[in-house]
């Protein structure tokens, strides 16, 4: 007779961002406040390998929002320059986090982030999916307070919780 292996539950989830931004809009930023934008926004090396190319930056910025939904922060404790986006020797793009992204990461449980860019001449896109070892809250307790809260202000009826 076979003793059943034990077993160890790992609880993981998944973190996804997306972002879509019109390309011109970066154009637009890029041609009013050329230094200040790059200098706020992207790293050093980030702006080295995009030399100025718009899409590219297009792009960059919006995995950087994307990155920032999947860190579930949004702009909020976490710098742009905290999330660096730069292609392997492939052209794969990677992320890498630093600062107030890290911190995050590693308050989620953060293991891994894989992301894709696209542009065309109007729009980039990011996509970014990771897996997170400590999902930061349960979803029914989530709910469970937003629907007090929302009774407590008066925008939902005791019977209208489903």
């Amino acid at each position: 007779m076979t003793r059943p292996r034990a077993r160890f539950a790992r609880v993981s989830t998944h973190a996804v961002g997306i972002d879509l931004i019109e390309t011109d809009r970066v154009a637009r930023v890029l041609a009013k406040h050329p230094e200040r934008f790059i200098k706020r926004v992207f790293t050093p090396a980030e702006a080295a390998f995009c030399r100025g190319r718009v899409p590219e930056l297009a792009a960059r910025f919006a995995s950087k929002e994307a990155v920032m939904k999947a860190l579930g922060t949004g702009a909020r404790s976490v710098a742009w320059r905290d999330i660096e986006v730069l292609p392997d020797r492939r052209g794969k793009p990677l992320v890498y986090l630093y600062g107030g992204a890290k911190a995050r990461a590693e308050v989620i449980g953060l293991e891994a982030i894989d992301i894709s860019l696209t542009h065309l001449a109007d729009f980039s896109m990011a996509v970014v999916v990771c897996t997170a070892t400590r999902p930061e809250f349960d979803h029914a307790e989530s709910r469970a307070r937003l629907v007090a809260y929302l009774q407590q202000r008066g925008l939902l009826g005791e019977d209208e919780q489903n």
